[in-house]
């Protein structure tokens, strides 16, 4: 094998000294900041979101399970060691300049060690099969030792938030491309770096800075499609779009966003806006901007957000185009909350406002949560209560900090070695600064939905959840359904998200699309990315159903609008303009309520 020297060259002269001070300045202002920051935090200690102890416990009890069952521990002891053997043997192999095959390589899509050097330089080569191995032997431990499947899951997440924060790719000295970087700026990189990690420090909200050039602007380049607000109450503004076709679909389309962040994951950049595709498709797009909250949503909870939220923006589409019905579409805890207008429309005698409904990466039964069931043991939704009670509402920051944690080395780790130790600035991406752009939740609205919905799981049950003291019954509603999974989804997981499909009364069609829960769901039809899966048969089990798809390439987008084309035929009517209706357009889109930061 050819070898590639690792750090082929050194810097020929020292950094300018211009430079020099001027990161040397920025450096010092923001420790001052660090400082700061810190000595006010530790005076003024506030509640966690979380039970610090739940993951010890978990760890205590899972030790002492293993201690219980030596036999398991010899086992795993016996095969780690000669899996080593194997792996000593092959390193020696390449010492000498012979051939070997790795013994670990990382898993597919896995970019940390994507540097030549990690491959062509051995020492290095072995650090990373020395790290994938370790972690490979951890995680198939975890994974078959003598304990109940709640501490497995536990034990799981806290064995992987460890295993991602020692791989050898986050520290200076055993990352080649950080050494690299450090020789030819003459140590200017990792000074900057350390400025990096003192200014988030200094932020107080414990996350990295994904540092991007500012490219970016709400109602120019992002968040941009054409319309007006049109109705606006305390919990949201509801935004309508301007026609771009001769002719629009007489049913009006509602799209219901999550509350998390904020509604222009569907409205990035033009090429890739979701909403924007739509108003091209012919219809008539409406779209819920949920309100930022503060002290004063506090007592908000699932009855306001069905009724005066979903329902609500249904009476303004229909006052606003004339129309009965409309199609909706909804996302992730968007569309649980459409499950629950769905259901409370249909028992209180109008379900048929909504002709079809779209769930797209949506959850009606939380019985397997997977690693999200680690956040929902009764000790952490006692802490977690407690952290809204002292508040009113969850932080922004601080779920961007749980979601960020359940994909620690995509949007943690690859930012503290960007940001920390290269010095770096990120490529301006739409989607990263949609994601830094949080919003909060209110306090009931999170009490109400963590134990009724995802602790206890009763949206699935007859009468298990009430809505303005409806009982709801998903098994009731006969609109038809089409429920959309993504099948690397790490937060609605496609085979659960497939199982709902048996909750609703009347025609559901599933179809799975590609990649992950944000990327797959933005996949623009011209970028020709992920593919999709269709099948029209509705086996009960969801391995079923997948070997008898069929896979297609490019977007799912498509084939979802010939779904709800061929319910709605050639009912066309005029292209409605925001504000022709009798509601007034006010604000241009994208609105008051998605520019509140808090």
């Amino acid at each position: 094998m050819s070898q590639k020297p690792a750090f082929p060259g050194t810097f020929v002269s020292p950094p300018d000294p211009s430079v020099v001070a001027e990161t040397l300045t920025t450096l010092m202002h923001n420790a001052a900041a660090a400082v700061q920051t810190a000595m006010t935090q530790a005076a003024t200690p506030q509640s966690l979101p979380y039970d610090p102890m739940t993951l010890t416990r978990a760890m205590i009890d899972f030790n002492t399970a293993v201690m219980m069952r030596p036999a398991a521990l010899f086992e795993a002891q016996t095969k780690g060691w000669s899996d080593w053997t194997v792996l000593w043997r092959a390193m020696g192999q390449r010492v000498v300049g012979g051939e070997a095959a790795p013994v670990a390589a990382p898993a597919k899509g896995d970019r940390r060690f994507s540097d030549p050097a990690w491959t062509d330089e051995p020492v290095y080569d072995w650090l990373k099969q020395s790290y994938l191995l370790a972690a490979r032997q951890l995680q198939d431990f975890v994974a078959t030792a003598p304990v109940d499947d709640a501490t497995r899951a536990q034990v799981d997440f806290a064995s992987r938030q460890m295993i991602n924060a020692l791989a050898p790719t986050n520290f200076a000295h055993t990352n080649p491309q950080v050494a690299r970087r450090t020789i030819e700026s003459g140590g200017l990189s990792l000074m900057t770096g350390l400025s990096n990690l003192l200014e988030d420090v200094g932020k107080g909200q414990g996350l990295v800075t994904r540092r991007a050039p500012n490219d970016f602007e709400l109602g120019v380049n992002i968040a941009a499609t054409p319309g007006a607000v049109v109705f606006k109450n305390d919990l949201f503004e509801l935004i309508q779009y301007a026609p771009t076709t001769d002719a629009v679909y007489r049913r009006p389309l509602l799209f219901v966003p999550p509350l998390v962040n904020k509604y222009y994951l569907f409205d990035l950049t033009p090429k890739a806006s979701y909403l924007k595709w739509l108003v091209d498709q012919g219809h008539t797009v409406f779209v819920i901007s949920w309100a930022n909250p503060d002290e004063s949503h506090a007592d908000t909870g699932m009855d306001a957000y069905v009724k005066d939220g979903v329902v609500a923006a249904l009476d303004a589409v229909k006052k606003a185009t004339g129309e009965p019905d409309a199609d909706l579409v909804s996302y992730c805890l968007g569309g649980t909350l459409s499950a629950m207008t769905l259901a409370y429309l249909t028992q209180t005698g109008q379900g048929d406002r909504i002709a079809s409904a779209t769930l797209i990466a949506t959850l009606v039964d939380f019985g397997d949560m997977g690693e999200w069931s680690v956040f929902t043991g009764e000790d952490d939704l006692k802490a977690f209560e407690r952290y809204l009670d002292d508040r009113g509402y969850v932080e922004a920051h601080d779920l961007t900090k749980l979601f960020a944690t359940v994909r620690a080395n995509d949007l943690i780790w690859s930012s503290v070695v960007n940001h920390y130790l290269l010095g770096d600035e990120a490529r301006a991406s739409d989607l990263l600064w949609w994601f830094d752009d949080g919003s909060r939740i209110p306090a009931r609205m999170l009490k109400e939905y963590g134990r009724q919905v995802l602790k206890d799981n009763r949206l699935k049950d007859k009468g298990g959840v009430s809505i303005d003291g409806v009982a709801l019954d998903l098994s009731a509603i006969k609109t038809p359904v089409m429920i959309v999974a993504l099948k690397d989804d790490h937060v609605a997981a496609w085979r659960t998200t497939y199982a709902g499909r048996a909750f609703f009364g009347g025609p559901t069609r599933f179809l799975l699309g590609g990649s992950g829960h944000n990327a797959g769901m933005i996949n623009p039809p011209a970028a020709n990315k992920h593919g999709y899966w269709i099948n029209d048969a509705a086996p009960a089990d969801a391995d079923q159903w997948l070997a008898g798809a069929e896979q297609k390439t490019g977007s799912w987008w498509p084939e979802w609008q010939g779904w709800l084309d061929a319910a709605a035929g050639d009912d066309k009517v005029k292209p409605r303009k925001p504000g022709s209706g009798k509601l007034k357009a006010g604000a241009a889109a994208p609105g008051d309520y998605v520019r509140v930061k808090h």
